[in-house]
């Protein structure tokens, strides 16, 4: 079944008056259930991790047809994944009814300098099984830091909610697309940060592990190389998740 981001694709690429090209990427046919080369694909090592918390992506216009977009893996690992396009003139009602559902506690996940501190908090009570505990709903801006900070001010829906100001240790590990600072972090990245926040543990892991698998298709594919299934990346993981295939009979 389609995810939502799945869904967001199809319903921008509806809107599009000419096919899009990703800059510097691959033109070729690609898998539609993980967006790389038929040669490459990766769908058969998508993992399953029960999880209570909940994201939704906003995404700036063209993020979700982008074939590096990260956000893919996440609804691909977290099941309860909403994703909404941004415009500013407009809001999608689906998305402000998530944010009054009364089972959410939303996180606005931006850094805390560029919020009043009030508003700031760095650490979410863990998931928990009960009534009494709202479900952790983080809230991510999928685009480029232009794009992301242009949502976080021009989005009054958002105003009232808390800011959740990560503080990461590591530098980001992306390398799909290039950015001038280190502490800048892809989507799945951010949101392997929250789950790990919020005491999901494997799902926060196996996100981490699964950017690794998906970057090494990707550029393997981008320099037409055949994928290394033994490697570290999908070792660790199968080690997580249990999940093991032999590579596809397609070749370049």
């Amino acid at each position: 079944m389609p995810h939502a981001v799945s869904l967001l694709r199809a319903a921008r690429l509806t809107r599009s008056a000419k096919p899009f090209l990703a800059r510097g990427g691959f033109k070729q046919e690609r898998c539609a259930g993980c967006r790389l080369l038929p040669s490459h694909c990766m769908c058969a090592l998508r993992p399953s991790v029960p999880t209570r918390v909940g994201v939704c992506l906003l995404m700036a216009d063209i993020e979700p047809l982008k074939p590096s977009n990260t956000g893919w893996l996440v609804a691909d690992v977290v099941a309860d994944t909403f994703a909404f396009g941004w415009a500013r003139t407009e809001t999608d009602p689906a998305l402000l009814a998530l944010l009054r559902d009364p089972q959410w506690q939303p996180y606005v996940v931006f850094p805390g300098q560029y919020a009043a501190p009030e508003r700031v908090v760095h650490s979410v009570a863990p998931s928990q099984p009960s009534d009494k505990h709202k479900r952790p709903l983080f809230i991510l801006l999928d685009g480029t830091w232009a794009e992301a900070r242009k949502m976080f001010s021009r989005s009054p829906y958002l105003a009232a909610l808390p800011v959740l100001s990560l503080e990461p240790e590591q530098i980001s590990q992306y390398k799909l697309r290039r950015s001038r600072r280190e502490d800048h972090f892809c989507t799945s990245e951010v949101a392997a940060l929250c789950m790990q926040l919020a005491g999901e543990e494997l799902a926060g892991q196996t996100l981490e592990a699964y950017l690794a698998v998906f970057t090494h298709h990707y550029l393997r594919a981008k320099h037409q190389q055949p994928v290394e299934w033994d490697g570290d990346a999908h070792r660790r993981l199968r080690e997580l998740t249990g999940v093991a295939v032999q590579p596809p009979p397609l070749s370049l």
